[in-house]
């Protein structure tokens, strides 16, 4: 496999997903993924731990102008990173596996039984800086994940990487929820 590599196997991840079942509001509580416009995430739901400040403009010009006076890399702690403490040992973990030199993106993402995210391919200036990295939280056979042209399922309690500039998407065709928790480092080349 090219698209894929598991970087881990047998990972006590239990301790976070209890903490997310005992706290489901979060759940509801950031609605970027899913309500961004021509996104491919419409059918899930995700906590954000670790994400870029958003902000909204009204034109391409402000939007411009707005990215050209930070960090684009930049990711800043969320308040449920804080409420989710479970997430840190599993995330500094896997800096350090990975001799990691900068955090990015934290989320967790969950899809429902049925759902999808739709094809797509992240942005250049993003995967030609950042590696991604996928943490199993909760996953059942019938899950499938494809990139370019290779699909695995990726089991509970894993940990992968995978090419995310290759065009990829979920299915999720298991009678339970889909969990992942996606980091997001710059990994020594």
């Amino acid at each position: 496999m090219k698209n894929f590599q598991q970087i881990a196997a047998n990972m006590d991840v239990l301790p976070l997903l209890l903490a997310i079942k005992r706290r489901p509001q979060l759940w509801k509580e950031d609605t970027y993924l899913r309500d961004y416009p021509q996104g491919p995430f419409k059918q899930i739901e995700s906590i954000m731990l670790r994400f870029p400040q958003k902000s909204v403009h009204e034109t391409e010009a402000e939007l411009q102008n707005h990215l050209s006076t930070y960090d684009q890399q930049e990711s800043v702690d969320y308040p449920a990173y804080a409420v989710l403490p479970e997430a840190r040992p599993l995330v500094m973990g896997l800096m350090a596996r990975v001799d990691g030199e900068r955090l990015g993106r934290v989320m967790i993402n969950k899809i429902a039984p049925g759902g999808v995210i739709f094809p797509h391919v992240d942005t250049k200036s993003h995967t030609d800086y950042y590696s991604r990295f996928h943490v199993v939280l909760q996953s059942q056979p019938g899950v499938q994940f494809r990139a370019g042209n290779e699909q695995i399922y990726m089991p509970t309690g894993s940990i992968w990487w995978f090419d995310n500039a290759q065009e990829h998407e979920v299915i999720n065709n298991s009678a339970d929820d889909r969990i992942h928790m996606i980091v997001d480092i710059k990994v020594s080349i």
